[in-house]
């Protein structure tokens, strides 16, 4: 069974809508980063190591001045962005959801790690053939549309297809490999029971040593077997900011977020817009349109709980959650200093 391929108008390098191909053909500025303020280093340098904050990608235009030094295709932005964005101060990894839709080579992963610094972290999705129980019913998974996966859940195609490429590829920069199922009927699991034992199978098969970790879009999974079974297995849950999931403190209680080997988070949209409408209000993502201090205050105190346990902590950022992925990120970045000197002064006071 050959995996369903995103629609021909999707550039395969990011997902991103495919320019005329004169446009590619023009003489184009080398794409660099924007010249960072005195503030902004000085924030990057005081946010706490193992806190890698980013977005969900590379490749927008309206990020002219705030990550790029000119405003640039989104064709060239997916060729030659990465290593701008790199440079920004705050931002220490990035998501790759090209990888959902379709498997990539090592090759692949590798162009990508060769682009970065030492430091920087990827967070990559895997392939949805591992979490979709049923095809949905939609024209992009052509004659596979509504009928079973049979690849859902088998860890030798996982292995092959997703574990592998991300290992050889990315090596020492691999950050987590996020199995994220969608939100789908729970029945199709097999129910939630069913769904925990298959999930540690299928962990339990995997090599050992990759950061692995799960991200759920039905709350009723969110269960005491669920928790125990990404516990042995050794693998992460996603924290998901998310209009249908509980609040982030509640899903790290439930799923013991604190206690797994790093804690990963993706804000991904505001509770009362939905992703078409965020995208209508927030395009072309240079400023921050619904600011909301509440999530970033949050995410704050779960930066810094994990920097406290010694634990590494992923939050990659949408442009949907406030309208400027890039922008959220230096906002969450000096809330995560700020917790950090509150927390410094009060040690201070304590100690005397």
């Amino acid at each position: 069974m050959s995996a369903p391929r995103r629609p021909a108008q999707f550039d395969l390098f990011t997902g991103a809508v495919e320019e005329p191909a004169a446009s590619s053909r023009r003489r184009t500025q080398p794409v660099g980063p924007a010249e960072p303020s005195d503030s902004l280093r000085m924030l990057g340098e005081q946010l706490p190591r193992g806190v890698y904050l980013g977005t969900s990608s590379w490749t927008f235009p309206g990020w002219n001045g705030l990550v790029y030094d000119h405003e640039a295709s989104t064709t060239q932005l997916a060729r030659e962005g990465l290593a701008a964005y790199a440079h920004h101060p705050v931002l220490r990894t990035v998501g790759i959801d090209r990888t959902f839709y379709a498997p990539v080579p090592a090759t692949t992963f590798a162009e990508y790690a060769q682009q970065v610094p030492d430091g920087f972290r990827f967070l990559v999705k895997a392939h949805e053939a591992c979490t979709l129980a049923r095809f949905p019913v939609h024209e992009r998974y052509g004659a596979h549309r509504g009928q079973v996966n049979e690849r859902f859940l088998q860890a030798a195609y996982a292995v092959d297809h997703v574990v592998a490429p991300f290992l050889e590829g990315l090596g020492d920069k691999a950050g987590p490999l996020v199995f994220q199922f969608p939100p789908q009927d729970p029945a199709a699991l097999g129910g939630a029971g069913r769904f925990v034992e298959r999930l540690h199978a299928f962990f339990s098969a995997l090599p050992r040593g990759p950061l692995y970790a799960v991200e759920v879009r039905n709350e009723e999974l969110l269960t005491e077997g669920f928790a125990q079974a990404l516990a042995d297995t050794g693998v992460s849950p996603v924290l998901a900011v998310w209009a249908h999931m509980p609040p982030v403190a509640r899903q790290a209680k439930l799923t013991r977020a604190f206690e797994a080997r790093a804690v990963v988070v993706r804000w991904m949209l505001p509770p009362n817009l939905g992703y078409e409408e965020a995208y209508a209000r927030y395009a072309p993502f240079n400023r921050l349109v619904d600011e909301d201090v509440g999530t970033r205050d949050v995410l704050a105190r779960v930066c810094m709980a994990a920097v406290r346990r010694d634990r590494p902590v992923f939050v990659t950022i949408n442009n949907k959650a406030e309208g400027s992925a890039p922008l959220s990120a230096v906002r969450l970045a000096e809330r995560v200093v700020s917790h950090k000197e509150e927390g410094g002064q009060r040690g201070a006071v304590h100690a005397t």
